[in-house]
This record gives C-alpha cells, structure tokens and sequence, in this order.
C-alpha cells in the first residue's frame, strides 16, 4: 500500500500483549506501527521489545511526555486506547480533539454520566474539526459470524415472545484477568467489564432496543469484587420481555441467548474448540456503524440500569436512551 497509515497503540497490559499485537501483526501491509505508550517506562519496553518482532520501527513512549508527543504527531492519524476502563473515556476525548481516529476498548464508559458528557463533548470536536474523527468501540460480539447469521434466521422465528440470556461464567484465578486492580476498582466490576458483551450480542440478535429492566444483585463469591451476581427482567420496546442472568464465576461455565418465537426458537451458544475460544475483530477503512461509541454506550446504559435497579432491590429502571 502506497503511504499506509500511521497508527500508535496506548497501552502496555496483558490485552495488548496477548491480543493485539498479534492481530496486528497479520494485518501488517495495512498500516505502519509508529508508537506504543504506556504510563511507565518499564511497561513500554516490555510491549515494544515483543511488537519489535513483527514492527522493528515502533517506537517506545511512556508518561505524559511520551502521550504528548503522540498526540502532537500529526503523521499518527489513528490510535488504539487499551487502557483500564476509568481512563479511556479521557485519554480518547483528548486524541479525538487534536483530530486523530480512536479505536478504544470495551466498555465504552464507566457509566451511564460519563457516556453521556462523553457524547457532549465528542459532538463539540466533530463540529469543529474537518474531517470528523471516528470515535470506535471494539465490540466484537457485533462482528461475530454466529451473530450475524442467527439475525438473518429471527424472522423465520414469527413473533417473539420470550428471551433468555444465560451467563455462566468463568472468571477464577487461572484467568489472566483475574487479579486486574482496575476492574475490582470499576463500579460494576466484571459484571459492566465482560456484560457489555453479552448484551451486544442480546441486542444485535433481536435488532430492538431495551427499554426498561429490574434487577437484583449479589455478592457471593469474596474473592470477586462485587456484585458477582445479577438477575434481571427486562422488555424490550416492542413490548417482549426476557431474562439476563449473569454469574461472574462458576465450575461449570455456560452461555447462551435464546429466543421462542411464535413459529420456533433460535438458540445460540458460546462453545468451545479444541480447549480454546475467542472471537475476531472486525474492521474497515469507513466508519462502521457497529463499532460507533452510541452502541457501546448504549450496552453499558442496560447494565447501568440493572445494577442500579439490583441496588434498589429490584426497583424498575428505564433505559437511558442515546
């Protein structure tokens, strides 16, 4: 490609390490690999010394010097934010208004508040800058094959009439994720952190918005920070109605949406091939509506709102709408 792109990654945790360095990696003909930042020098070296296998020109940034020059780089067009999820929001308004695309992760926000002054501010940039940075998610459930093919089958389903969304998971010690300090200090802990997939993947399956829910949550397990448990009823804006339950840690993890329709039932599950899972992100050169930050926003508001109404034993709670 004749002057590919240029492109930094801010972030030096695991994610970057075990995944995008090496999704990035088989897309390498596409761009150039011009930074990777971390808030500590030691953390950079580390990253940049594994990317340097597959980009030896990266350069190494770290602390608010390093960040700077990035943002001051105007040869840097875009930059993936792989941060905690208290920090994102901030750092990515920040590339955003010198101009530069942002591709940040999951969740969108912390809550419901900061997505909104996010927005807020985020419309201000696009009104004053040419051009329009793209501001996106990587919500993957969005993109996975099983989803997009189960959105094609609903309308031979008829009607719907019930929704279940099962989530047994399986976040223990032998997970690498496990003792990440920023999610046991995230308001919602793993429930916003790993929820907002699944109900990506609800509201992609049924293409209708959630509009209210009620909810109770627990905390059982102590060695997870809390709440580690929700159930929750919700209705869509249809007027069906269905069940999300989500246990953060179990022995026997197992997940699936299902849907009974008047004429059948759809049911989808999460498996498992040869010991290993995962999902693909996808991606292109346009901006694609299903990465948008509206549609992260919009999962974290459900989940908002459940852990909300599980604070107010089950009160119901309507879905903030963007």
């Amino acid at each position: 490609m004749e002057n590919p792109p240029q492109i930094a990654v801010l972030g030096g945790g695991i994610f970057v390490r075990t995944q995008y360095i090496p999704r990035l990696a088989e897309i390498s003909h596409l761009f150039v690999l011009k930074a990777i930042w971390s808030r500590s020098q030691e953390s950079a070296n580390i990253t940049v010394e594994l990317a340097r296998k597959n980009f030896p020109d990266v350069e190494c940034k770290w602390g608010e010097d390093g960040l700077d020059e990035i943002i001051n780089d105007s040869s840097i067009t875009g930059v993936a934010v792989v941060l905690a999820g208290q920090f994102q929001v901030e750092m990515s308004l920040r590339l955003l208004k010198a101009g530069k695309h942002v591709l940040q992760e999951k969740p969108a926000a912390a809550s419901i508040s900061e997505a909104e002054t996010a927005l807020s501010h985020y419309n201000s940039i696009c009104a004053s800058i040419p051009g329009q940075p793209i501001w996106a998610v990587a919500e993957n459930y969005r993109f996975e094959p099983a989803f997009v093919e189960c959105k094609k089958l609903m309308e031979e389903i008829g009607d719907m009439m019930s929704i279940q969304v099962i989530v047994e998971g399986s976040m223990n010690s032998s997970n690498p994720y496990f003792s990440s300090s920023w999610r046991r200090n995230f308001t919602g802990g793993f429930i916003l952190d790993m929820g907002v997939h699944f109900i990506a993947g609800l509201r992609m399956l049924v293409g209708c918005e959630i509009a209210s829910v009620s909810a109770i949550t627990s905390h059982v397990d102590t060695m997870l920070p809390p709440p580690d448990n929700i159930s929750s009823v919700f209705q869509l804006e249809n007027g069906c109605s269905g069940v999300f339950v989500m246990v953060v840690s179990t022995r026997a993890p197992k997940i699936f949406w299902r849907v009974v329709g008047l004429k059948g039932t759809l049911q989808l599950e999460r498996g498992n091939k040869e010991g290993s899972h995962g999902y693909q992100k996808g991606s292109s050169y346009e901006a694609e509506t299903r990465l948008s930050f509206v549609e992260g926003a919009r999962d974290v508001a459900i989940l908002d709102a459940m852990l909300e109404s599980g604070m107010r034993q089950g009160a119901l709670i309507q879905v903030k709408k963007f």
